[in-house]
């Protein structure tokens, strides 16, 4: 009866780069999946209900840790999944790329290039998608299907009382 009340709206946030093609991309897909249609091709089908948080500032060196528990698979390293190939991402003054969020956290902070973007979390479901915007496209599809019935709610921890 109160299983409604254990919904929560899912929270996704985009760590934006207003200079970032795919993350210009990101944000105008979440947007309008949130606005219109949701998958677009069918017009019948509501949009998809989630938070949206837009944050144009990267991400601090805690977000990083937990952002990389969300990927799957398991990175081998921070810098192989955050840090963009880019020649402006290259750290001024230091021949060696930072290995640890928070060197990472603190390059991002000095030279925004340096990282991957966007960065798409959903912090509900435990996803994550960095510098591709198919991970994001995944991450709606969870959305959708779990709208749709297609995905079946999380078995809800219940406390063992009496009746068990």
């Amino acid at each position: 009866m109160f299983n409604s009340f254990k919904r929560k709206i899912p929270e996704i946030s985009i760590f934006h780069h207003p200079h970032s093609p795919p993350s210009i991309n990101a944000l105008n897909l979440l947007r309008s999946s949130l606005s219109g249609p949701y998958p677009p091709t069918t017009e019948t089908a509501p949009p998809l209900t989630f938070n949206l948080e837009v944050v144009e500032s990267p991400p601090n060196a805690d977000q990083l840790k937990t952002i990389l528990t969300y990927l799957s698979p398991k990175p081998l390293s921070p810098s192989l999944v955050f840090l963009s190939a880019h020649p402006a991402a290259a750290p001024r003054g230091s021949a060696e790329q930072p290995t640890t969020t928070k060197a990472i956290a603190a390059l991002a902070q000095e030279n925004p290039h340096a990282l991957k973007w966007p960065i798409v979390v959903d912090w509900a479901d435990g996803q994550a998608s960095v510098g591709d915007v198919e991970g994001v496209r995944r991450m709606l599809e969870t959305l959708r299907k779990r709208r749709d019935g297609e995905l079946g709610e999380e078995a809800v921890e219940q406390p063992k009382g009496w009746f068990h």
